[in-house]
């Protein structure tokens, strides 16, 4: 029986026009693959190749032939990814968040609970990860609300408090609780992948923001400026809070969200460990 790499050098005769050139791009001696192309004929049992004394070019059998040895190429191809792809979810958890404090709960949880478990995370739009839900694109969606479906488990993980950071002299800091409107006005740093907190620039419409893409250089910032910024009780708690600043509860209700994981039944059994701490 023909090989996968028969099929492979044969495709590659056709794309580079002769076996010499061919041979060159596969990196092997021009008899070696005549030899190959010679005994993939025999055990198809045609001939693939009109030889003369000096050219040997393919025949509509050939081509025939060449058109099938794709085929099976791109399939064994897309066996093998969607097989990786199959191996990494067995052995991946795969989250998605409309924001980025839950993660802090809940990645350190899941490696307790499944050893050996690789996870993914990931922020989105609420549509999406609704979607992804059901695609089993997420194993696990974080909403700040429950959606209820009697196909999805929800459960409350956590709440998450925003609390605005100041250095010591900012006229801010004696504050013992603040609201967003007694910030609005002010210039800030933020960083740009805090998913739906991003809702808060719509209703802080004076404030001007200076954005940042990278964490680090976010937190470094934060570090040196003079300039108020946000962090939450969550923040806080896992990554400590950032020295020489003081953090100022804020207390609108859109800025102190309860967060919902929902996992999909198809995924209940597997995920039953963290089910079982919640419910």
């Amino acid at each position: 029986m023909y090989e996968l790499n028969q099929l492979m050098q044969l495709a590659a005769i056709a794309d580079a026009g002769t076996i010499s050139a061919a041979a060159e791009k596969l990196n092997i001696s021009q008899p070696a693959l005549s030899r190959s192309v010679q005994k993939l004929e025999e055990e198809l049992g045609v001939r693939l190749f009109d030889r003369s004394k000096n050219k040997i070019t393919l025949n509509e059998t050939g081509e025939l032939a060449v058109e099938y040895a794709r085929k099976i190429i791109f399939e064994a191809e897309n066996m093998a990814e969607k097989v990786k792809l199959f191996d990494k979810s067995r052995r991946t958890i795969s989250i998605g968040s409309c924001a980025p404090g839950p993660f802090l709960e809940l990645s350190p949880l899941l490696s307790k609970l499944f050893d050996g478990i690789s996870v993914s995370m990931e922020i989105n739009e609420e549509d999406v990860l609704i979607r992804g839900l059901y695609d089993n694109i997420y194993n696990i969606i974080v909403l700040d609300k429950k959606i209820e479906a009697e196909d999805i488990t929800v459960f409350k993980l956590c709440e998450e408090h925003l609390m605005l950071s100041v250095p010591p002299a900012h006229p801010l800091a004696m504050y013992k609780s603040i609201k967003l409107e007694d910030i609005d006005g002010e210039t800030m740093l933020l960083y740009s992948h805090i998913g739906f907190w991003k809702r808060i620039q719509d209703t802080m419409t004076k404030t001007n923001f200076i954005e940042q893409d990278s964490r680090e250089a976010f937190v470094e910032l934060v570090k040196s400026a003079a300039l108020p910024s946000f962090t939450s009780d969550l923040q806080i708690k896992h990554n400590g809070d950032v020295k020489n600043r003081v953090s100022i509860p804020i207390e609108d209700e859109i800025v102190n969200p309860h967060f919902y994981c929902h996992i999909h039944r198809k995924n209940k059994k597997a995920l039953s460990p963290l089910i079982k701490k919640f419910v």
